[in-house]
């Protein structure tokens, strides 16, 4: 979960999931939605890959990227699991204050 967070930090790489999210599209493809470098892109496309958060197949010399929608989906389960508890937490001790005025 840390290297998804970490690569969901940059703006450019939540960029190019959004890029990959419905459709394949070729390093090129990516690279030509931005203003920088392709090395660049490369870079942000790599740490995508090892954080899990994005797939690659190969069609002869090309490489095709696609968001991994059963990643993205996993680590949002797990951030809405972290979210729920803590909000479950924070009711019970917003009621439990009131509880508590409402004796004085």
């Amino acid at each position: 979960m840390d290297s998804a967070l970490r690569a969901l930090a940059d703006v450019t790489r939540r960029q190019i999931l959004a890029l990959v999210w419905r459709k394949e599209r070729t390093a090129g493809e990516i690279a030509r939605k931005f203003t920088v470098t392709r090395p660049a892109i490369s870079q942000h496309v790599r740490i995508l890959l090892a954080s899990g958060l994005l797939t690659m197949r190969r069609a002869g010399t090309r490489r095709i990227y696609l968001a991994d929608r059963r990643e993205l989906a996993r680590l949002r389960a797990e951030l809405g699991a972290f979210w729920n508890d803590r909000l479950a937490r924070l009711k019970d001790e917003a009621e439990a204050a009131q509880r508590k005025r409402r004796r004085r």
